[in-house]
């Protein structure tokens, strides 16, 4: 690769994946016993009762059958059945895409979920770094002319910044494939940047995830989106029956008119939840928020290497930011929780930032 492929302007930063950032590091590990949860960003609450009723009561004697699910899915996004595939959630979709094809350029937007890099790095791929700077909002221009596999999240993680759908869209070009990681797209009523039933797939490939908003982690069911072609060559990398029973019976019941209907209502919630977080935040002195926030966290720069620890003595775990190539520590992604509990995270944040 030339000298001037690292060259991407002010914008951006090009970092080479030699740069040490511990990309197998998730929320879930810094989570400390009996200390409020900020860490992990899915849904608060537990899974809906009626859907924990319903994964419970699935007959589990025999072969999961998909054809239901991708249906179900097919229709709810106004797709062909031919371009969903079922995966154990978003991880397996990124690993699959790495086994499965041969980029000669392969670029991941940072920062970002960083999954798809190390299913990337693992597969024997080289990766060029795209860091976007403050506030993080999309710029196409940095990313190489050359590049014919990209990955950008919308919303992404742990920014929380939603990228205007035309603006995502400037990033397809012959020869290049844009996989898009939607997990958070139904933090926002009615989704208006999501490209999930995007009339024309031709260049993308959008990821999709039950985890979040119907708190079903433990579950591991998502699906991906994609030109028949692309659906075709993914599936032949999965093992027979890779869905459980279960997280296909899910995908039929959160697919439905209704349970569409109950995340718009959850995300309007949520939003008003987040408003009242952001609200608090930009009274904390000396932190900058991340603007725009719009799934189901948001980010901040404390200026402070060991907040973590510190937020720690206030009863708070929050994800360490540090981990995300283009984060430094000092950052930190926090959960949208309720209105209490962002009034005693805002007054901790105020203590452990007042000396420095």
């Amino acid at each position: 690769m030339s000298a001037t492929a690292w060259d991407v302007g002010a914008a951006a930063t090009a970092i080479r994946p030699a740069d040490t950032f511990d990309l197998n590091h998730h929320g879930d590990a810094d989570l400390v016993p009996g200390l409020v949860d900020l860490a992990v960003n899915v849904r608060t609450g537990g899974t809906p009762a009626w859907l924990a009723a319903l994964i419970r009561e699935t007959d589990l004697s025999g072969y999961p059958d998909q054809r239901a699910a991708v249906e179900a899915i097919a229709m709810r996004h106004r797709r062909a059945a031919g371009e969903v595939l079922l995966t154990a959630g978003a991880a397996e979709a990124f690993v699959l895409l790495a086994r499965t094809l041969s980029p000669r350029h392969a670029v991941v937007l940072h920062p970002q979920f960083t999954e798809p890099e190390a299913a990337l790095l693992a597969a024997g791929h080289c990766v060029e770094r795209v860091v976007m700077e403050y506030p993080f909002t999309l710029d196409p221009a940095p990313v190489p002319a050359d590049a014919d596999l990209v990955f950008v999240g919308n919303p992404t993680n742990p920014t929380s910044v939603a990228h205007p759908l035309d603006v995502v869209l400037e990033l397809v070009r012959p020869g290049r494939l844009v996989v898009v990681d939607e997990a958070f797209a139904d933090c926002l009523p009615c989704e208006p940047d999501s490209l999930a039933s995007h009339p024309d797939l031709s260049g993308l490939v959008v990821l999709r995830s039950l985890t979040k908003t119907w708190a079903l982690a433990g579950l591991r069911v998502g699906y991906v989106l994609a030109a028949p072609s692309v659906i075709t060559a993914l599936a032949g990398a999965q093992p027979r029956w890779p869905v459980s029973a279960p997280a296909l019976a899910a995908c039929v019941a959160t697919a439905s008119d209704a349970a569409v209907a109950e995340v718009r209502a959850w995300a309007t919630v949520l939003g008003n939840d987040r408003a009242y977080l952001l609200a608090r935040l930009a009274g904390v002195p000396l932190i900058r928020v991340v603007p725009g926030a719009s799934a189901s966290f948001a980010l901040v720069d404390t200026g402070v290497a060991d907040v973590r620890t510190r937020l720690h003595e206030y009863g708070f775990a929050v994800r360490r930011g540090e981990t995300f190539p283009g984060l430094a520590p000092g950052w930190i992604r926090v959960a949208v929780r309720d209105a209490a509990t962002s009034d005693r995270l805002a007054a901790a944040l105020t203590e452990v930032t007042a000396g420095e």
